[in-house]
């Protein structure tokens, strides 16, 4: 009888299916995963140490790239840390506005993964499918913010520039095409026999080690962990609108793929409501001294002058203290940590990224299973490896 042994193989780095610049040492007994260690930091970002040399400010353009999939809520965490910092709330329009492109980021976020991850599996025409309604909010972005995929559209205080004429209406044309594509995609995939042998019961994880690895998000809610920040601590507009949190018990990857299908039709709800219920009034607060004076007001206030000219040159400095924010971003709970001391370089930042939390959880999901298992468990994690390289 032939020995059997142990082997050892690299995944990655540059494999397609392990969703950027990621090593996976695996370990087989024939094709049966007996261990996995993910080896991060092949990107080198360093943007925490990088973030602590930049002003306030410049600090922004950097959370866009931590989950460049998803930039608006990565901006939203860190301007909701420094208006915490800053100690002023921005008006309830820009609270508005701030929450709708939240929510559209989170569809954009979980649109790749969707295409990403049946593409992963062989589904090829998901990923099309989920490429084409992207590009449909990308329009959305680029006629608002200016840009696409990295937004940098928030501001302490409020939002860059108010939303442009009939942006509503194309929202809402969007969302009625969007809730007749999900069903497409349910159509394709639910009830797919393959889908469903490829995902049923492969990659478990419990209620009880979710909550003791600290995953958050999808990943956690399709354990049975009934937890949410947006409606659990909720920030923003999220405590005036009506929402449900989906949340699956199995724990399996299909669980995961139920938890962001629905997921996504919670945005699309939650955006009419939002755009229909958007309040005039100001979409900045310019009485604060740490926001920009309006750029008409140059022209014939050398006061304005004086204080734009002091923003820019010596940028924010906020009081000496530590603040710790968190919000839910597609993937689950990030959050920032800064210490100020006062001048306008943050003295200490720190990220709590989704991604590098639930990555860890791959361990435990992948031994026992097949070496093919692999590739669809990391999908169904929805990783981005911008987050996770420290």
């Amino acid at each position: 009888m032939a020995k059997q042994e142990v082997m050892t193989i690299n995944m990655g780095p540059q494999h397609p299916s392990t969703h950027g610049v990621l090593r996976i040492i695996l370990e087989l007994e024939g094709e049966v995963v007996v261990n996995a260690v993910p080896d991060i930091g092949y990107l080198h970002r360093g943007v925490e140490k990088l973030a602590e040399d930049k002003k306030y400010l410049q600090v922004l353009p950097l959370t866009d790239r931590l989950d460049y999939l998803s930039s608006g809520t990565n901006n939203l965490s860190y301007i909701l840390a420094v208006e915490k910092l800053l100690g002023i709330d921005a008006p309830r329009r820009a609270r508005y506005i701030r929450t709708i492109f939240a929510e559209l980021s989170r569809m954009m976020s979980h649109l790749v993964w969707l295409g990403t991850h049946a593409a992963d599996i062989g589904a090829l025409t998901v990923l099309l499918y989920g490429f084409r309604e992207r590009e449909f909010i990308l329009d959305i972005i680029e006629e608002t913010a200016g840009t696409r995929m990295m937004m940098t559209y928030f501001r302490p205080g409020g939002v860059v520039r108010d939303l442009p004429v009939g942006i509503e209406a194309k929202i809402i044309a969007f969302l009625d095409k969007f809730d007749v594509r999900v069903n497409e995609y349910e159509r394709l995939l639910t009830k797919n026999r393959i889908w469903m042998k490829r995902t049923r019961k492969i990659g478990v994880i419990s209620r009880e080690d979710a909550v003791s690895l600290g995953l958050s998000g999808p990943a956690m809610r399709a354990s049975g962990v009934d937890w949410d920040i947006r409606r659990d601590e909720p920030y923003e507009a999220y405590d005036e609108i009506d929402f449900d949190v989906p949340v699956r018990t199995d724990g399996d990857i299909y669980a995961r793929y139920l938890v962001r299908l629905a997921e996504m039709r919670q945005s699309s709800r939650m955006i009419r409501q939002l755009v229909e219920g958007i309040p005039e009034g100001p979409f900045i607060e310019r009485t604060a001294k740490y926001v920009f004076p309006d750029k008409d007001r140059l022209k014939d206030s050398m006061e304005a002058m004086i204080h734009h000219f002091k923003l820019v040159v010596d940028g924010l400095a906020p009081p000496r203290g530590e603040v710790y924010s968190t919000i839910e971003s597609p993937k689950g709970e990030i959050g920032f940590y800064i210490v100020s001391d006062g001048t306008p370089k943050p003295y200490r930042l720190r990220i709590r990224p989704p991604s590098f939390v639930n990555l860890q959880s791959l361990v435990d999901m992948a031994k026992g299973h097949m070496l093919a298992d692999v590739v669809a468990i990391i999908g169904s994690l929805d990783i981005v490896l911008g987050e996770i390289d420290r």
